[in-house]
């Protein structure tokens, strides 16, 4: 029996070595690998975190700037489309007022154009 402990034994041993062999070879291959995205990473042109949380603020802040311009000039537009509106309505009230006093009889402009020509002949 204490033959079977024995080729257990070793059985045992040498699978814990394969184990041990097969960890150092995980352990080699992920740090191999990490090296290779770290060489890769660092010949791209990336930002790092801190540059793209600054540009990011940068960008949110001159959105809020065109939002608030935005609301501003629909404002500005409002008050262009009413103050038109007035003026066109002042305009309009005082032409229908004047219409009415500029209205002559064809009989003065008649006598009055032909009398002033008639005296300056003769």
């Amino acid at each position: 029996m204490q033959t079977r402990n024995r080729l257990l034994d070793d059985l045992a041993k040498v699978a814990t070595s394969a184990l041990g062999v097969a960890g150092g070879v995980k352990d080699e291959v992920e740090g191999r690998l990490r090296q290779q995205f770290e060489r890769i990473l660092a010949d791209m042109d990336l930002v790092t975190r801190e540059e793209f949380e600054v540009v990011q603020d940068m960008a949110a802040k001159a959105r809020e700037e065109q939002e608030r311009l935005q609301d501003r000039l629909a404002a500005l537009e409002k008050q262009v489309a009413a103050a038109k509106k007035t003026a066109v309505a002042k305009k309009a009230a005082p032409a229908k007022k004047a219409a009415p006093a500029k209205k002559t009889t064809a009989a003065s402009k008649t006598t009055g154009t032909r009398g002033a020509s008639k005296g300056s002949k003769g």
